[in-house]
């Protein structure tokens, strides 16, 4: 049985991870047959938005380590000990966690950083030859650790969001929401997931490809 990492930022989409994405991610690895160890780093989340009304909660705080246990029903661990684990393969759904707790491109946007942790993880990673898949938003991490070597991702078709992974010195290529996108002479997998939508069944579409490609790659 595989094994792959799952790196959640939090818990709902708009401070953490997308929920849908991340159960999708998680569904797809069990019904391969693959095992899914999740991670996520200790830390603050950046902020927290109450998801009804869309607002950020001024005098609340939240942790994202504890945030992500919700999805992971509690089988999660802290990402500094991911070096400790024999994976085959990484997977980073989206959601603005990734853009704010993972990284910080939601502030940043092509002047972003990524969080040590995730860079030392997803750099490891690829450094041994084990494919590493993002969605959503996340191909945005992939952009700023490997920009610089030309790698290809997609995010969809969003104008802004290409040009900044292109002034990371990546490249985007528009995807539609049911397919990936594999890096040439790599193993980073991408696919648009909620970065177009419009819907669950649209995206899992999408998740089902990268989870099979990532799987395949391992």
């Amino acid at each position: 049985m595989k094994k792959i990492g799952v790196i959640l930022s939090g818990c709902g989409v708009y401070d953490g991870s997308e929920i849908h994405e991340a159960v999708l991610t998680l569904l797809s690895l069990d019904k391969a047959q693959a095992e899914a160890v999740c991670f996520a780093p200790d830390i603050p989340q950046r902020h927290v938005v109450n998801h009804l009304t869309g607002e950020v909660s001024e005098n609340e705080t939240r942790n994202v380590l504890v945030e992500s246990a919700r999805i992971a029903r509690g089988s999660i661990r802290n990402l500094r000990d991911i070096d400790t684990m024999i994976l085959d393969g990484l997977i980073i759904p989206g959601g603005y966690g990734a853009a704010k707790n993972l990284s910080d491109y939601a502030v940043a946007g092509a002047k972003c950083e990524v969080l040590p942790e995730v860079a030392d993880a997803v750099m490891r990673f690829r450094k041994s030859g084990k494919p590493v898949g993002f969605l959503c938003i996340a191909p945005v991490i992939a952009a700023k650790l490997f920009g610089p070597e030309g790698i290809e991702v997609t995010i969809g078709s969003d104008p802004q969001t290409a040009a900044d992974i292109a002034a990371m010195g990546a490249k985007h290529v528009a995807a539609p929401v049911e397919e990936i996108v594999v890096s040439p002479g790599s193993k980073i997998v991408t696919t648009p997931a909620y970065m177009l939508g419009p819907g669950i069944s649209d995206i899992a579409k999408g998740i089902d490809k990268l989870v099979a490609k990532v799987l395949e790659l391992a």
